[in-house]
């Protein structure tokens, strides 16, 4: 069973590092943001092991028209924990926050090789694929939170 709470930014720094971004030190890993006013961080435990992390920050695309949006980021999960419904689990949890403090969008730049999972969970994409320095192809994904 999976047990899904907000977490300290500090907690996300393996996994993010381990699954996103490998080759990179693990400081490429950490970002200003996380510690940001408005910013929020949500682990999913299996057995009491955290296995996948996701953070959210208040940042406006301006390609949208809402005022009140959220940005995913840095969204992992251990890869022998794949298929146990945590990355849904995570996002789940957090709409439900985002919505509490008054917020209507969220959207991230996702990697092109996981944008059918993102549209799993009811994310559009939008605009053109683009390369993001030194990670790889990025689509930007949406979705209104009703």
């Amino acid at each position: 069973m999976l047990e899904i709470k907000e977490i300290k930014p500090e907690l996300t720094y393996n996994i993010r590092h381990t699954i996103l971004r490998p080759l990179q030190p693990i400081e490429d890993s950490m970002f200003d943001t996380d510690h940001a006013e408005n910013s929020f961080h949500i682990g999913a435990f299996y057995q009491e092991r955290l296995i996948s992390v996701a953070s959210f920050i208040t940042e406006k695309n301006p390609n949208f028209l809402s005022e009140k949006q959220y940005r995913l980021r840095q969204m992992a999960t251990l890869e022998e924990f794949r298929k146990l419904g945590a990355g849904r689990s995570i996002v789940n949890f957090a709409e439900n926050i985002i919505k509490e403090r008054g917020f209507d969008f969220l959207w991230c730049k996702g990697r092109v090789s996981v944008q059918e999972y993102y549209k799993k969970l009811g994310f559009k994409s939008y605009g053109e694929v683009f390369d993001y320095p030194p990670i790889g192809l990025h689509i930007i994904m949406y979705k209104e939170l009703l």
